[in-house]
C-alpha cells in the first residue's frame, strides 16, 4: 500500500523493478533476504524520485537524473532517520539497478552514477576469549532444568564455535545431515557450499543431545528441536546466550554470531592463514575475514608476503 503523500510506481518501472530483480536472483544467486532488501531500496527511491518529481518515474525517464537528484534523496533518508551505513547500502542498490537500466535503455547515467556513497565506520566483531568461550558453552549446558533441552542448547553452540557457522546454518540442519561425517557440506548465503570439518567435541555433543532428545530422528525433519517439536528457533538460542553472558558478566555483544567471530578469530591466532579461514567462512571475499577477525593491514600484508610465490 502505498503512503499519504507518495506516488504509486508506474506499471513499466514496476515491471523494471521486477525484470531487475529476477536478475539480481538468477544470474548473481542473490539470497532471498537480499532480494527483498533491494526491492525495499528501490522502492523508496523510485517513490522519492515521483515525489520529488511530481510524477512518477518512468525507465526511460531516468536519462535526466542529476547527482542533485540522488543528493537530495540521500538528504531525505538520512532526515527520516537512516544510519550512514544503511543509507550506503540503499544507494549502492540504487546504482545497481540504474547501471542495468543504463545497459538495457542505451541511456547515459555516469552524472547521476558519480555521486559517492556516505561512508561509514564498520564496527570490528568482539569475539570471546577462548577461556570464555569454553565456560559459554559450559555454562549452556546445565542452565535448563529439563536434560535434554540443556543438552541440545549445548550442542547447539558447540556447534557455532566449533565449525563457525552462522545460527542460521546450525538450525537449519535436517536429521539426513546426521550422523556427522569428517566435514559437514554447508549452504550459505547467495547459496555457496562449502565443507566444514567437525570437531569430535562438537560430534560428541550433538550425540549427547541426540541421545537425550524425545523427538524420534527423521531424516526430513529438523536436527535442532524446539520444545514441542518443531524447528529450534533463534530467539531460544538468543535467549541462553543472553542468560549466560549475563551470568558470566560479558557485553551484550555476546551473542551467538560472536561465536562465529570466536571461532575465527582464535583458529587464526592458532596459526591459521586468512584464505583457509576464509573458505571454512564461507565469505566471498577476504577482506569480509580480514575485518571479521580483527586483522589489521599491516598482517594482511605479512600474510600476503608470506604465501605469495614471489614473495
Amino acid at each position: 500500500m502505498t503512503e499519504p503523500g507518495q506516488l504509486a510506481l508506474a506499471p513499466a518501472m514496476s515491471d523494471a523493478l521486477a525484470r531487475w530483480l529476477e536478475v539480481e536472483a538468477g544470474t548473481r544467486d542473490r539470497s532471498p533476504h537480499t532480494i527483498k532488501a533491494y526491492r525495499d531500496d528501490l522502492v523508496s527511491f523510485l517513490r522519492f524520485l515521483g515525489d520529488y518529481h511530481g510524477t512518477p518515474a518512468l525507465p526511460g525517464g531516468l536519462a535526466r537524473l542529476k547527482q542533485t537528484d540522488l543528493r537530495a534523496f540521500a538528504a531525505a533518508e538520512r532526515a527520516r532517520g537512516l544510519g550512514a551505513r544503511s543509507l550506503a547500502r540503499r544507494q549502492s542498490a540504487v546504482r545497481s539497478f540504474l547501471r542495468w537500466i543504463a545497459d538495457r535503455e542505451g541511456v547515459d547515467l555516469s552524472a547521476a552514477l558519480s555521486t559517492r556513497s556516505p561512508k561509514y565506520r564498520r564496527s570490528l566483531p568482539r569475539p570471546l576469549a577462548p577461556d570464555q568461550a569454553r565456560q559459554m558453552l559450559d555454562m549452556a549446558g546445565e542452565a535448563h532444568e529439563t536434560p535434554w533441552i540443556a543438552a541440545r542448547d549445548a550442542a547447539v553452540l558447540t556447534l557455532l564455535y566449533g565449525c563457525g557457522l552462522r545460527i542460521s546454518e546450525g538450525l537449519g540442519l535436517d536429521g539426513r545431515d546426521w550422523p556427522f561425517r569428517e566435514a559437514l557440506t554447508i549452504r550459505g548465503k547467495g547459496g555457496r557450499e562449502r565443507q566444514v570439518p567437525v570437531l569430535p567435541v562438537a560430534h560428541q555433543a550433538v550425540a549427547d543431545y541426540l541421545r537425550l532428545c524425545p523427538w524420534p530422528l527423521k531424516a526430513d525433519q529438523p536436527l535442532f528441536r524446539g520444545a514441542r517439536g518443531g524447528r529450534l528457533n533463534a530467539g531460544i538460542v538468543e535467549t541462553t546466550m543472553r542468560r549466560a553472558r549475563q551470568a558470566m558478566g560479558l557485553p551484550p555483544t555476546a551473542t551467538p554470531h560472536a561465536l562465529r567471530h570466536s571461532f575465527a578469530t582464535h583458529l587464526l591466532a592458532a596459526g591459521g592463514d586468512l584464505r583457509s579461514i576464509q573458505e571454512l567462512l564461507g565469505h566471498a571475499s577476504l577482506s569480509t575475514t580480514q575485518v571479521y577477525t580483527g586483522v589489521d593491514d599491516a598482517h594482511l600484508l605479512a600474510v600476503y608476503r608470506a604465501a605469495h610465490p614471489r614473495g
